[in-house]
């Protein structure tokens, strides 16, 4: 038989290289570095504002990602005619729309289910004891 009967081919022409241990490299240590940032920010305190280091934190997760689908996915928009690059920008749109919904309803149940500050919690315990 022919070489083309044999072929492992498929049609499918990658047009992306993979990486080199170089640039395994450059996103392992991006990775160490933007893990230990946030670690360190959480651990030390810093920061005294909670929140404010909740979205600092959120920021470095989203360049983390980027960095692994960079450097460890080689994600770019030449492979596979750019559909892999758009079906990347549809999961994260959806991840974007599921985290931030779900950020939303934690919220708001908080801010509506929970006791509000002013209300002293031994008054809402003599309350529970009473017959």
């Amino acid at each position: 038989m022919s070489d083309a009967v044999h072929s492992h081919d498929h049609g499918y022409h990658e047009e992306g290289a993979h990486g080199s241990f170089r640039s395994y490299m450059i996103g392992f240590g991006l990775s160490v570095i933007l893990t230990a940032i946030p670690f360190w920010l959480v651990m030390s305190g810093v920061l005294n504002d909670p929140q404010l280091t909740g979205v600092i934190i959120m920021g470095f997760a989203a360049v983390q990602v980027v960095v692994h689908m960079i450097y460890f996915l080689h994600m770019n928009t030449r492979i596979e005619g750019g559909w892999s690059f758009m079906a990347m920008m549809l999961t994260l749109v959806l991840v974007v729309i599921v985290l931030s919904g779900s950020l939303w309803v934690m919220y708001h149940l908080n801010a509506n289910m929970m006791p509000h500050a002013d209300m002293d919690m031994s008054a809402m315990r003599n309350m529970s004891e009473m017959p």
